[in-house]
């Protein structure tokens, strides 16, 4: 079957509303149906993309991030960010974007950002007087903030799939990261001032150092789990264990805000949530195996070179497709999809591995925002009552913001790379 027909085929059937993971699975079968003796190595293939070594790292953080949002750990997050940045211009937003950091280094998932610091912030912003497409908008662009700073999901599953360091890839995303948060800061400054938005006043020392003190063990989280990978302490699949531990003592024993009923919906979101995200790796992965069998990645390479044989052209139309693919699909799936086929052409132009996991991510992220796919965008909506339309419109100048901080990681390697030969 030819590389175009199968992806044909692929789109086909997402647009026809065929969920990913089948999707996935039947376009590799039909492609498959002339090599019957290869088809028998479907299970098989299913089964190997999923049973990595670093892949426990996915349930676990997954965890975390659920153990955090309910067990009162993002409340006093919110409550010290307020306590820092509120007095600033755009006051709530600036507070919303700072918390998303702070949070971002223990979840590693945007949909658990704005699930969980989503509820309280959209709250706070339009109980003070903020428009609600502004508190949602601001609230879905921060929540991306989560896969690029570590922890992070999304390059787990990369560094699975291409054999690079995970504990790399989460170092090369600290400064994007933040990055990131600047721009958004920025944005949310300009914004406020035009529309004058609400402020708060300075608060005393004593009130910051009381909320400091209160959310101080909740701040030591992303500290323990990256410090503890740079440190060479544990990996990344045994921080993200270890992550869990704490949450749990933290909830439990320290704030007692987790009662055995809460710890039941927890386990059994974060299974459901699990199981979703194993499914598509598992078809994900007999369908890399497939474009392998049917020389796709080598189509890919010689299509592209026959175009361009610029680097900087070849990386250009590479994010170009990340970032209408991201339209259509959800991340991870975006991930797993053009990681066999776009390496080829990464090795062919020289570049980092990891600076392109990075890339990849950040490329991911402004699928999260954008329409009609958009998961952050629907996961704030619901929370929010806001239109899609209007929150699509409100989101734009966060894209625009992580749309230059993608730039820069793309063609300035020492963006990404600068914490990583530091640390080697």
């Amino acid at each position: 079957m030819s590389p175009t027909l199968i992806f044909v085929g692929l789109v086909f059937l997402i647009m026809m509303g065929v969920p990913v993971a089948i999707a996935l699975g039947a376009i590799s079968l039909v492609a498959m149906q002339d090599n019957l003796p290869a088809l028998g190595l479907m299970a098989q293939r299913m089964y190997s993309s999923t049973t990595g070594f670093t892949l426990l790292a996915i349930p676990f953080f997954i965890l975390a991030g659920n153990l955090m949002n309910t067990g009162g750990i993002t409340e006093k997050i919110f409550r010290f960010a307020k306590a820092a940045v509120g007095h600033y211009w755009g006051g709530l937003g600036q507070v919303n974007i700072f918390a998303s950091l702070i949070f971002s280094g223990m979840s590693g998932a945007a949909v658990a950002d704005a699930a969980g610091l989503g509820k309280i912030e959209v709250k706070a912003m339009v109980d003070d007087g903020y428009d609600p497409e502004f508190a949602a908008a601001v609230t879905a662009a921060s929540s991306t903030i989560g896969p690029v700073i570590p922890p992070s999901i999304p390059f787990v599953i990369y560094g699975s799939m291409t054999g690079v360091s995970v504990g790399k890839l989460f170092v090369a995303g600290i400064v994007p990261g933040v990055l990131m948060g600047i721009a958004m800061a920025v944005a949310v400054y300009f914004i406020s001032r035009r529309r004058n938005y609400p402020r708060r006043p300075k608060l005393p020392g004593s009130e910051l150092r009381q909320s400091f003190s209160e959310a101080f063990l909740a701040l030591l989280t992303p500290i323990i789990i990256v410090g503890g990978i740079l440190g060479g302490w544990f990996t990344p699949t045994e921080a993200a264990v270890i992550a869990c531990i704490y949450a749990l003592g933290l909830s439990g024993l320290v704030y007692r805000e987790l009662t055995w009923a809460k710890l039941w919906h927890i386990l059994e979101d974060t299974l459901l949530h699990t199981v979703r995200v194993m499914f598509i790796m598992a078809t994900a992965g007999f369908f890399a195996w497939v474009l392998t069998m049917n020389q796709v990645p080598q189509a890919m390479v010689s299509g592209l070179t026959t175009v361009t044989q610029s680097p900087v052209l070849l990386l250009l139309i590479i994010i170009g497709a990340l970032l209408v693919l991201g339209m259509f699909l959800e991340g991870i799936a975006v991930i797993l999809i053009c990681v066999p086929i776009f390496m080829p052409v990464i090795d062919l132009i020289e570049m980092d591995t990891v600076q392109f996991g990075v890339v990849m991510i950040l490329a991911s992220m402004i699928g999260l925002l954008s329409p009609p796919v958009g998961m952050c965008l629907y996961a704030v909506a619901s929370i929010s009552n806001v239109k899609i339309t209007a929150l699509s419109r409100e989101v734009a100048p966060y894209i625009l913001g992580i749309f230059v901080v993608l730039l820069l990681v793309a063609f300035v390697p020492a963006v990404s790379l600068s914490t990583v030969w530091l640390m080697e």
